[in-house]
């Protein structure tokens, strides 16, 4: 049978991640035709590739032939990278260099997603012209990616993103939805960080993003360099918990605000709010509301399903 395969190919690695999830899904829906790739979890829905395997990457590329590669898979967890300095290396910096090379070879555009973490956080907002001063390993190592994919790759882009939300697999996956334990279980007080300044970002608006800026490129090679996208409220972890706790008609009173900055784990920036005046100038951007958003992705871990007729109904 005649099965209409559309002609625009994209490949997405860390596709079974909840950016990559994502981002599959939106280029899917419009009309390309997406590959992901995926490591530990990938089968059977996408291709098992080590990204550290050159040849691998080699075959698949070539294979495929793909107009845009979406390069999402990263370790991306602050205190892991830290612990594991060699290992995250190898897939952040060393993996994403070899990738911008196979994608000039077969002229891809390749989005290589970073982050604000490659700011100090002590002068926001950023511009794409700002100079970068990470404060911790997983920073500096996504800014040294970030080098390696633009000096293999001259025509590729950098995509620097807040943290992210969106439909999880498990509370853990994102740094937004990890709270929601301690949200709903309001017998015991929780302490929550009121000190650092965040942009929680909705995954399918950065998927958006990424299929927009590949469809611009399309038609504009000068699309290309170092852009920025962000959700635009501005809100600690305690008032993310708040607001969680709002959309769901929750009790708040036994979440606890903590001003101080934290003394454990990998130093985090104050406030690296990004500037995205330059995507927008392009056409280009979407921002879902985050209690609208967190409520969509928070909703089947709710443990009293009693609220789920009472949210949705």
């Amino acid at each position: 049978e005649d099965v209409d395969i559309p002609s625009r190919r994209v490949l997405i690695t860390g596709a079974t991640g909840l950016l990559g999830r994502a981002v599959f899904k939106e280029f899917n829906e419009n009309n390309w035709n997406a590959v992901g790739c995926g490591y530990r979890r990938a089968q059977p829905r996408f291709e098992q590739i080590n990204l550290l395997d050159s040849i691998a990457v080699h075959d698949i590329i070539h294979d495929f032939q793909p107009h845009v590669i979406v390069h999402c898979a990263a370790e991306r967890r602050p205190d892991v990278v830290e612990s594991q300095p060699d290992a995250a290396s190898q897939l952040n910096v060393a993996a994403s260099g070899n990738l911008a090379k196979e994608a000039a070879g077969v002229g891809a555009f390749l989005i290589y997603i970073s982050t604000d973490y490659v700011f100090d956080g002590t002068s926001p907002p950023y511009k794409e012209t700002d100079v970068p001063n990470p404060l911790n390993l997983y920073g500096k190592t996504k800014l040294e990616g970030e080098k390696a994919v633009l000096e293999n790759n001259d025509g590729a882009a950098v995509l620097r993103i807040p943290v992210l939300y969106g439909e999880v697999e498990r509370l853990e996956e994102s740094a937004v939805t990890v709270m929601f334990d301690k949200v709903q279980f309001s017998n015991k007080s929780a302490n929550m960080d009121h000190w650092q300044q965040r942009f929680p970002t909705n995954v399918k608006d950065v998927a958006t993003v990424c299929r927009q800026l590949a469809e611009k490129r399309m038609l504009d090679p000068s699309v290309k360099g170092t852009f920025h996208w962000s959700g635009n409220e501005q809100m600690t972890k305690y008032e993310m918990a708040c607001a969680i706790a709002d959309a769901f008609n929750l009790p708040s009173s036994h979440l606890r605000p903590i001003t101080d900055c934290p003394v454990v784990g990998a130093l985090r920036p104050r406030n690296a709010q990004l500037d995205c005046s330059k995507l927008e100038m392009l056409g280009i951007g979407q921002r879902t509301p985050f209690r609208a958003g967190i409520k969509e992705s928070l909703w089947p871990f709710l443990v009293d399903k009693r609220w789920r007729q009472t949210v949705f109904h």
